[in-house]
This record gives structure tokens, sequence and C-alpha cells, in this order.
């Protein structure tokens, strides 16, 4: 779906992101990872910690200029 817009996101793109954020915010027991991924959107990840697994809720894609990235 996010390729009809020009925009390509896999799985090492996802991993990366929650590994080595630009950013990480925290709501409750939420992480919210972010990352560049081109010169004008960012990758953001949703994330929880389980029972030491890294459970990925959603991922969406963000202008940079909006989030400050």
């Amino acid at each position: 779906m996010l390729r009809a817009y020009g925009i390509y996101v896999d799985e090492d793109m996802v991993i990366d992101t929650v590994k080595n954020p630009f950013r990480v915010d925290r709501r409750g027991t939420q992480f919210l990872a972010i990352k560049p991924i081109n010169d004008e959107h960012a990758l953001r990840v949703v994330y929880e910690v389980r029972n030491d697994y890294i459970v990925v809720i959603t991922l969406y894609p963000v202008r940079r200029d909006e989030y400050g990235v």
C-alpha cells in the first residue's frame, strides 16, 4: 500500500528503526521509534517489550519536518 505513495518499507528497515532510532518517545508501555528513510519521510515504529520480546504494534511513514527529524 505504501508503494502507491512512493514509499518502500521492508523488515530490515523496521528492525533498524527499533535498534538504531533517531529518537524514541514513550507513551505508557509503548515506545515510538523514529528514523529517516529519505529526504522527505521518516519511519515511525510503535512497539512494546513483552517478556523480553519486542512486539511491533504498528508502523507508518511521517513527514520529517513535522517530527523534527
